[in-house]
């Protein structure tokens, strides 16, 4: 099997014929990637996956990439670790039979040669065009057409495969991080440095239980703190003491800025009791895990949190396929996804219909459809408004600037950019009739106005319609989607960082889409 191209008979041979004819109804993609593997990975699909090996040493027999790629589908069907995988080239006949290779007495790849082609993959950005050759197998076989392109996005929590790690536990780690590196540069022991520096906790099997205090008592922790604080101040100042070839190596300054950035993060002054403190509060893009640096605190609700990522995709609602996928920080909002998953669909043709949830309304690209006349079907804000009278009871005219209340009181929409509202003073207020339906506030009711307020009211007017109400439940499809996706992935990231859980979330995506070829081809 290791030569450069993938060569494979076309017709099914009678051991395959067979095989496929007991895949009637369990396994039936196996008979799907059989007939069409030519069409997923075409000539095209080919040269540019050679493309990535171009630095692959001469005269060294290679594994068709082509190949490799078709190992990548099957591993991300049966969500299979690399070393499964190989064992699965070896005893299953369905992969066999997809990989042509009936009867092998030996495994057709190394968990090496698939760790690489992944990695070669997500550095040329192939995983994305394996997604993309997914949908134009689709138009081959099914007829999905590129022209003009009704889409719905969704979200959904990944917890992070990294440890979670508290104050104590970062600062720790990035340590002991910081000691490993600089051992290793001076080729000498740990110990060596540890008594060099004259640090306390470093060395620790646990840097919490070597301080060992009452976890409970406030002042115990803010002096654990200052203490763990001493153990940065001599490594530094040991640091301090060295030649330029080793606080000059560019390990030990990655090393060097991750600890800083953690101390940034986490630690301030004490204004009472002199030296520093646990910061209070949680500054924004906080660190969370020192094993991974891309995950995040988010939430997915108001009751529900995630450490890790939210992982977006985009279908086209007509046949459900998968045009797009993202992964990104947990705390970071679901509109600001589209500045990269509108270059992804609008590659496939023109969007007239954009269909999500509230959580993308204040995105650029969704407020450009909507400008341009294109179809945005959301439901739109609707603050709690704990039995008082909300935004929807009050009349806004945007083209006279005024807002109407319930009373019948009129105010002019001031303010710029951001900030547009109308304020009702105190005055027209306290002597208002039905005040205890509208407002407690002593200083008047204050109207907040969206720079997408026209867009808003429209969605409100729209989706209070027979026709807005049956459109917006056509949401349920990406739902269902992503719920199919997150199903067959886990709760749980499978790789470290934002880039390879990608290309997890591209090749667990490619599966649907190419069930979806499937059926239409049925």
């Amino acid at each position: 099997m290791k030569h450069e191209h993938w060569m494979y008979p076309m017709e099914l041979s009678p051991h395959e014929d067979k095989i496929c004819s007991r895949l009637k109804h369990t396994g039936r993609l196996f008979v799907f990637l059989r007939k069409n593997r030519a069409l997923i990975f075409s000539d095209e699909i080919h040269q540019k996956l050679l493309m990535m090996y171009a630095d692959y040493p001469r005269g060294k027999p290679m594994i068709s990439p082509t190949l490799l790629g078709m190992v990548t589908i099957l591993q991300a069907y049966e969500q299979l670790s690399d070393a499964s995988a190989v064992l699965e080239t070896l005893f299953d006949q369905r992969w066999q039979m997809v990989l042509g290779g009936l009867g092998i007495e030996h495994p057709i790849v190394s968990q090496g040669v698939l760790c690489d082609f992944r990695h070669r993959l997500v550095k040329y950005n192939l995983d994305v065009l394996l997604l993309e050759q997914t949908v134009e197998v689709a138009r081959k076989v099914g007829g999905f057409s590129h022209k003009r392109l009704r889409i719905a996005l969704d979200s959904a929590p990944l917890e992070g495969a990294g440890r979670v790690e508290d104050t104590f536990n970062l600062i720790g780690h990035s340590l002991e991080l910081l000691l490993d590196c600089a051992a290793q540069i001076k080729e000498v022991n740990e110990a060596e440095i540890i008594q060099e520096s004259g640090t306390q906790l470093l060395g620790q099997s646990s840097i919490k239980a070597a301080l060992d205090i009452d976890w409970s008592d406030v002042s115990e922790k803010r002096e654990a703190i200052n203490t763990l604080l001493k153990d940065v101040t001599s490594l530094r100042q040991w640091l301090g003491k060295q030649d330029e070839s080793l606080t000059n190596n560019q390990y030990l300054k990655e090393s060097l800025s991750l600890l800083e950035d953690v101390l940034v993060q986490n630690i301030e002054p004490d204004p009472d009791g002199g030296g520093s403190k646990i910061l209070d509060g949680t500054v924004s893009d906080r660190r969370i895990s020192i094993s991974d640096g891309d995950m995040r605190h988010g939430r997915k609700s108001s009751s529900r949190t995630i450490n890790g990522f939210k992982q977006h995709i985009a279908i086209d609602l007509d046949h459900k396929l998968v045009l797009a996928t993202l992964v990104r920080p947990a705390n970071e909002s679901e509109h600001r996804s589209d500045q990269w998953l509108k270059p992804k669909v609008e590659r496939y043709g023109d969007v007239i219909s954009k269909h999500i949830d509230r959580g993308y309304l204040a995105s650029k690209w969704t407020a450009e459809l909507y400008a341009q006349g294109k179809k945005v079907v959301a439901k739109p804000w609707n603050p709690a408004t704990h039995g008082k009278f909300g935004k929807k009871n009050f009349t806004i005219d945007l083209r006279a600037k005024m807002v109407l209340c319930p009373a019948g009181n009129q105010q002019k929409i001031t303010g710029k950019s951001g900030s547009f509202r109308a304020k009702f003073s105190s005055k027209i207020c306290s002597v208002c009739p039905i005040k205890n339906k509208c407002s407690n506030s002593k200083t008047g009711r204050t109207i907040q106005i969206h720079d997408q307020e026209a867009m808003l009211q429209s969605l409100k007017s729209y989706t209070e319609t027979a026709e807005g109400r049956s459109e917006s439940r056509e949401r349920v499809k990406v739902e269902h989607v992503l719920a199919s996706i997150c199903n067959r992935k886990g709760p749980r990231a499978r790789y470290i960082g934002l880039r390879l859980n990608e290309y997890d979330l591209n090749r667990t995506a490619m599966i649907t889409n190419l069930h979806v070829a499937m059926n239409m081809a049925a």
